[in-house]
């Protein structure tokens, strides 16, 4: 699973990575949770314009009761993300980019747990494929959410987890975006990340609470 990144990136190397404008202030996330506000990348729903939002993470498909369905849908499994009644429509038609400098994974190691930062071997974010929906509250309110799509591991995340989040090429974020008619020709961008793209490191158990939120969670032990 993914259930904890950062995004440190620089605003202008976003919307350079991402080919969009930002019109805000992106300030460095060592720590994001789920349920927080996270940067996602969509083509606006009218406009098909590309364009920089926050959704809130994890997806409350529009048929729930309430908005605390997304506290288990934070990811969705590559294999089934198709035909999943949960995943499908979004799948089909709402899609979203979630940039990461990296992500953090708990390696078992004796009775504990490890607490393992991953990211890119060039320094420059991620785009993590992900889907959003948006979610109608009692009083009419609108709220969007989205959840990050995960596969296999690869080499290098093996040793550390079973799952891994999907990382997208630059190359590939226009067909991600743009499922057009045939969005199940997109599936084979639902793969492992290469192993030597990225990098890992032991952190401190100081990031294991969502509360901290500093440069702390990203030192090397």
């Amino acid at each position: 699973m993914c259930g904890r990144f950062a995004l440190l990136s620089p605003g202008l190397d976003i919307a350079d990575q991402f080919g969009v404008t930002l019109a805000f202030d992106v300030a460095p996330r060592y720590n994001i949770a789920p349920t927080q506000p996270v940067l996602a990348i969509r083509n606006h729903p009218h406009t098909q314009a590309r364009e920089a939002t926050f959704f809130r993470w994890g997806l409350v498909p529009s048929w729930a009761k309430d908005l605390s369905f997304g506290a288990r849908l934070i990811n969705a499994r590559g294999e089934t993300v198709a035909e999943k009644a949960s995943f499908r429509a979004a799948f089909k038609r709402r899609r979203c980019l979630i940039p990461a400098t990296g992500f953090y994974e708990w390696q078992r190691v004796g009775s504990g747990k490890q607490p393992i930062y991953i990211h890119s071997a060039n320094g420059r974010p991620f785009g993590l494929a992900g889907l959003w929906e948006t979610w109608h509250d009692a009083e009419g309110g609108e709220i969007d959410t989205c959840t990050i799509i995960t596969t296999t591991p690869n080499a290098l995340m093996e040793p550390i987890h079973n799952r891994m989040p999907v990382i997208l090429d630059p190359a590939d974020y226009s067909m991600w975006l743009e499922p057009g008619e045939r969005p199940n020709d997109s599936l084979h961008l639902i793969r492992p990340y290469p192993a030597a793209k990225m990098n890992t490191y032991p952190v401190s158990p100081f990031v294991n609470s969502p509360r901290n939120e500093s440069a702390q969670c990203i030192q090397p032990v």
